[in-house]
């Protein structure tokens, strides 16, 4: 690289592993920033460089290349990493998933239709990963416990639907600020905070549902079986344990 100039496409292609004609490939699809023209010559920066070991980063895990451009538009790298940093480049055809943890394969299928496990493209992905094939060894492990598929898959649906109905309105906090009165570079602060923050927020985040979902099952599992017992006492009005009262 000369002072001022900087690397010609052969000499870039070179230093990042890849074909001339994959540059020229990445350019035409929007994902490297144009090279410098100087004279009738281009050169290319370590801006160029970066971009593409990015990109390859981020093919060895599996992203398509318009989840990738989406990334990279965004302009958010802490929202990538907080969201999606867990995830290497493991890769798995739903037969591997199937044979690997020994699921009958209508079982995946009504997890499928329900939600549970979702087309991989619907995250940038051609391939499913190691968070999918973790989800169906969990499920693997209820029918080892003698839960019947049926309620495996009722349970599964539940909590599609509210833990998605929940989040959305959450990510809507995220992108409108929650219906609140901000002025506008506040608002466009926040958001931009948010995502540069997102690696350190996701996991926080994670442990306040967490908790709220280990107390809330606590708590209703007791009430369940306060009302059991409470039932089956000699003498007890039906559905109301043998001390309480209609004030409670």
């Amino acid at each position: 690289m000369t002072a001022g100039s900087g690397w010609r496409i052969d000499d870039l292609a070179r230093m990042a592993g890849v074909t001339v004609d994959t540059i020229r490939f990445y350019q035409r699809e929007h994902l490297l920033p144009a090279a410098r023209r100087v004279g009738r010559a281009k050169f290319y920066g370590p801006q160029h460089l970066d971009r593409l070991r990015r990109i390859r980063d981020l093919q060895r895990r599996r992203f398509s290349l318009a989840a990738i451009r989406a990334f990279f538009d965004a302009e958010s790298p802490g929202l990538l990493e907080g969201l999606f940093g867990r995830e290497g480049g493991e890769s798995y055809t739903l037969e591997e998933m199937v044979s690997a943890t020994g699921l009958p394969a209508p079982l995946v299928d009504a997890l499928r239709g329900v939600g549970l496990l979702r087309d991989p493209a619907e995250f940038g992905r051609d391939s499913y990963d190691a968070l999918d094939l973790d989800v169906l060894r969990a499920v693997a492990e209820l029918r080892d416990l003698e839960i019947p598929d049926s309620i495996i898959v009722e349970v599964a649906a539940l909590y599609v639907t509210g833990v998605e109905a929940v989040q959305a309105r959450v990510v809507g906090i995220f992108a409108d600020g929650g219906g609140r009165d901000w002025e506008p570079d506040e608002l466009q602060s926040f958001r931009n905070h948010a995502a540069e923050s997102a690696g350190e927020l996701v996991p926080r985040v994670s442990r306040v549902i967490e908790y709220v979902h280990q107390r809330s099952l606590q708590r209703l599992a007791l009430l369940a079986m306060e009302e059991t017992v409470a039932g089956a006492a000699p003498g007890a009005p039906e559905g109301r344990g043998p001390d309480r009262t209609d004030d409670g």
